[in-house]
């Protein structure tokens, strides 16, 4: 069960380019029953995995600009610490309703902005990446206390406040999300956040499903997909936010 969600996720993210993360932890808060911090900090592991795959490709292909990247790593990752350590204190202190009820709508969130995607390039203009640290600091405390918004938001940022190429915004993307991924994870499994076993069964599908997504998404059309995907991540924010509101009623 686990690993065939592995595949699956891994596939869908070769084919739409939404995020792993994004994905990843309500699979397993709704679908495997795991405690928050423990389904987040293994689907920043898994994320951080499945990118690090990737990551050499766009290296050699020369799609990645290191200056975008650091000025986006410069308020990410002290975002994705910040992230972190507010999901590990909700829990510690028994908020898991209003856990549970934020978790639902960071995902419901991140799964809209994908509906904006496609209108973003149009406003590629003017060069102002200068103000990415303060673009990219929310963004970082979203992944690291749901996983989820670097590929989805850090694109969003990338063709609003910058004019790189197409092929520059994925390969940017995909090491930006890899290195908060990689630092929120770390913080997550120090704090005990990491199901080794289900990263496991969820990688034994993931790297195969990784490559398989990759080549179908030069035959399957990923647009429809994608918006499908979406409504579908709504849905399961919407009901991670109902049994966040259920368990603050009790």
């Amino acid at each position: 069960m686990t690993a065939l969600a592995g595949l699956l996720i891994a596939v869908t993210i070769g084919l739409t380019g939404i995020g792993g993360g994004v994905l990843t932890a309500p699979v397993l808060l709704l679908f495997l029953g795991m405690p928050a911090p423990q389904a987040v900090g293994t689907a920043l592991v898994f994320v951080a995995i499945v990118k690090l795959i990737a990551a050499p490709i766009f290296v050699v292909r020369k799609q990645v600009n290191y200056r975008v990247l650091a000025l986006l790593l410069a308020g990410g990752l002290p975002g994705a610490l910040l992230g972190s350590v507010l999901l590990k204190q909700l829990h510690t202190q028994g908020l898991n309703g209003l856990l549970l009820l934020l978790l639902g709508l960071t995902i419901v969130f991140s799964a809209s902005i994908n509906f904006l995607r496609k209108q973003a390039g149009a406003v590629q203009g003017e060069e102002k990446s200068r103000r990415l640290p303060i673009v990219s600091f929310p963004i970082g405390i979203e992944v690291g206390f749901s996983s989820a918004g670097a590929g989805a938001l850090g694109s969003l940022a990338l063709m609003h406040w910058t004019t790189l190429q197409a092929g520059q915004i994925v390969g940017t993307d995909v090491l930006f999300g890899l290195a908060l991924s990689s630092a929120a994870g770390t913080i997550h499994i120090t704090n005990g956040g990491l199901d080794a076993g289900v990263l496991k069964m969820l990688l034994i599908g993931g790297v195969p499903g990784a490559l398989l997504g990759s080549w179908l998404a030069t035959v399957v059309p990923s647009a429809p997909l994608r918006k499908g995907l979406a409504v579908w991540l709504v849905w399961l924010g919407a009901n991670l936010c109902w049994r966040g509101i259920g368990a603050l009623a009790f």
